[in-house]
């Protein structure tokens, strides 16, 4: 395994940006090199990124045999689009060295949760609008992910908002109507959308559920792919609802919820897999 940090740098990167890099090296008894990619986001309200949704959740897709990367995006005082740049950023990154890494520039799917979810859907969403392509000075497609894995996502800015999010987003732009429009991912969605596996649980009382329906139902009018889990219990935040990742609380176990890794591996390589001529 090949370990590295990479720092971040946009306009309004707050310092501790960083991108961490897990990646197989090439074996001489392997016949797999270039392997697909899941770069997660953890969650934390736009105002820190979650430890319980980084090492551990990137290490179920290392044993997937999916290279893994984690990217601490800037948070609060950090606003609109910084964060969404320095997602553009990695993803530039990482298909810039895709030949150095054995990476497949094709197969970079996004993981975020909470709002790292509303981050990863902004981008799923959003990888071909001008605050992308004319600030890296790139075309419409070649920033663009191949999925995202959406985990009881922060999504909407109206009736079910989780409203302290998008308060660290936009900070004195919190009340622009025009902006939390633009911002409210439902709104985002088209046939350019990206594919999606996307999860929530009934119970949360966080992050209402009906952020996820809202999405879904967009995403199932443009015509996108998505495959859609929604557990009867649990709360928000369950990141693996396994002990493995439990806060100090202690809260956050429930084995229905528990099941969507797995769920979501299966979808990994049904839709992505693992090998080249397996896509």
């Amino acid at each position: 395994m090949k370990n590295l940090m990479i720092k971040v740098a946009v306009d309004g990167t707050v310092e501790g940006a960083h991108m961490n890099l897990c990646l197989y090296e090439p074996s001489r008894e392997l016949m797999l090199r270039e392997r697909p990619l899941v770069l997660v986001l953890p969650g934390g309200g736009y105002r820190y990124t979650s430890e319980r949704e980084a090492d551990s959740i990137a290490n179920q897709f290392l044993s997937l045999g999916y290279n893994t990367a984690i990217l601490y995006y800037s948070v609060a005082p950090a606003v609109y689009p910084t964060a969404l740049r320095e997602l553009a950023f990695s993803v530039k990154f990482l298909k810039d060295h895709a030949e150095e890494f054995f990476i497949d520039p094709d197969r970079i799917i996004l993981c975020g949760f909470s709002a790292g979810a509303h981050l990863a859907a902004s981008f799923g969403t959003g990888y071909y609008r001008p605050e992308v392509t004319e600030y890296f000075k790139v075309k419409e497609n070649d920033l663009k992910p191949a999925g995202m894995i959406l985990a009881y996502p922060v999504i909407t800015s109206g009736e079910f908002a989780h409203r302290d999010s998008f308060n660290a987003l936009l900070e004195d732009k919190k009340d622009d109507k025009e902006l939390l429009s633009y911002v409210s991912v439902e709104n985002r969605v088209s046939e350019k959308t990206v594919p999606s596996f996307v999860w929530h649980t009934f119970e949360d009382g966080s992050v209402p559920l009906e952020n996820s329906l809202l999405l879904v139902n967009a995403l199932r009018k443009a015509g996108v792919p998505f495959e859609y889990h929604v557990f009867p219990t649990g709360g928000h935040g369950l990141s693996l609802a396994t002990p493995a990742t439990f806060s100090q609380s202690g809260k956050e176990f429930d084995a229905s919820a528990a099941q969507w890794i797995e769920l979501c591996k299966t979808w990994l390589l049904k839709t992505f897999g693992l090998m080249n001529n397996e896509k």
